[in-house]
């Protein structure tokens, strides 16, 4: 570790998609703070990924707390290039049965907490006069999904928070842009999936690749949107999903 290695945070990284964007981070030299509530699945990502992995046990639901972790790890590290806000959870329900505590718990961890997240790092970024946000929607914002109301809501309020963040930050020097993962071969997938034929048919037969993508897919361009091969774009919503967002 050095000057010259760039600081990432990836939230949720010890798994799915945020592990592998971590893998690419650390692999491409940046180390790479990892997020993540289960200390096991750390403690896994830690191994796996070596010396530029850093893994934080910390609930991003307390949103009190996230202003110290920001600083603690400013202090520790001297500053952070990178945020790339993965965590988050879904909740599949009838919309009629969903209550409001439902509701309000998808969106706390979903919208809220990645709020909070980037309004701290962003006060630091902007003493630098430099930094990159990444925000990691879903196909659930692209188009409608039964039975994931809260989730397409908060996935929603990622994209639009995205353009709003990226219009007030990027004349300061943040670019903030936003990755839209299709259906991707994950745990979490796989578990939706594979116990749900009817559902799996549907979701490869309107992507125009015919396949699920692979969690090295998203990282990539992750890693595409941290890197000074995007030092002109921001605000951008990029679907990363096989064309299933344009299918039919």
């Amino acid at each position: 570790m050095n000057q010259e290695n760039k600081i990432a945070i990836v939230t949720g990284g010890a798994s799915g998609i945020g592990f592998a964007i971590a893998k690419k981070f650390t692999k491409e030299n940046i180390i790479t703070i990892v997020i993540g509530r289960d200390q096991s699945k750390l403690d896994s990502a830690k191994k796996e990924l070596g010396e530029l992995c850093i893994p934080i046990s910390f609930d991003l639901n307390d949103l009190v707390s996230i202003p110290s972790l920001v600083k603690d790890i400013e202090t520790k590290y001297g500053k952070i290039d990178i945020l790339v806000n993965n965590a988050g959870i879904n909740f599949k329900k009838e919309f009629i049965e969903v209550s409001d505590e439902d509701f309000q718990r998808i969106l706390h961890t979903n919208v809220s907490a990645v709020f909070t997240l980037s309004r701290e790092v962003s006060k630091g970024m902007l003493r630098n006069v430099n930094g990159c946000i990444i925000n990691i929607s879903s196909m659930a914002s692209q188009y409608g999904i039964p039975k994931v109301i809260a989730y397409t809501a908060s996935k929603s309020a990622i994209e639009g928070m995205t353009r709003a963040m990226a219009v007030e930050l990027s004349p300061l020097g943040i670019r903030v842009n936003c990755i839209a993962p299709g259906f991707i071969a994950t745990e979490m997938s796989a578990k939706a999936l594979n116990n749900d034929p009817e559902r799996k048919n549907k979701v490869l037969s309107r992507t125009p690749m015919g396949k699920l993508g692979d969690p090295s897919d998203v990282a990539e361009a992750a890693y595409y949107f941290a890197g000074d091969a995007a030092k002109y774009v921001t605000g951008v919503v990029l679907p990363v999903d096989g064309g299933n967002s344009i299918g039919f």
